[in-house]
């Protein structure tokens, strides 16, 4: 069985897809783009707060979901040039405090909305 995750304090899902899915003790939070769920906009025009937007779309995720960043096991992050990637980074890890979890970054082509980052990640209950 799977279970819709879905909360106001994220950007709303504007496709076939649902911001998070728990199936099994785990959840899947789906790429979080760096859209401040106020205003429908960037949160920034560059990538430290781009992506501080995109974690904090995620937690606001998790939280609905009754976790922490603290349960979150797996993050992919997509990257419009991996030149962003040290700004990105040290973001990331203001948001995670121990027991970093298993990640992967990757530079893409192009992202929706030409954002400069979206994050992805599973967590466990």
């Amino acid at each position: 069985m799977k279970k819709v995750i879905c909360t106001n304090n994220a950007p709303g899902a504007i496709g076939p897809y649902s911001q998070a899915i728990e199936a099994n003790g785990m959840v899947f939070v789906s790429g979080q783009l760096p859209i401040d769920p106020k205003t429908g906009n960037f949160a920034s025009d560059e990538i430290k707060g781009q992506t501080r937007q995109s974690l904090q779309n995620m937690k606001s995720i998790l939280e609905e979901a009754g976790l922490t960043m603290d349960n979150v096991v797996k993050t992919t992050v997509f990257l419009q040039d991996m030149s962003l990637f040290g700004d990105m980074n040290e973001v990331y890890a203001e948001f995670f405090s121990k027991d970093f979890p298993a990640r992967c970054a990757y530079a893409v082509k192009a992202l929706p909305k030409n954002a400069l980052v979206e994050i992805e990640c599973i967590a466990a209950r």
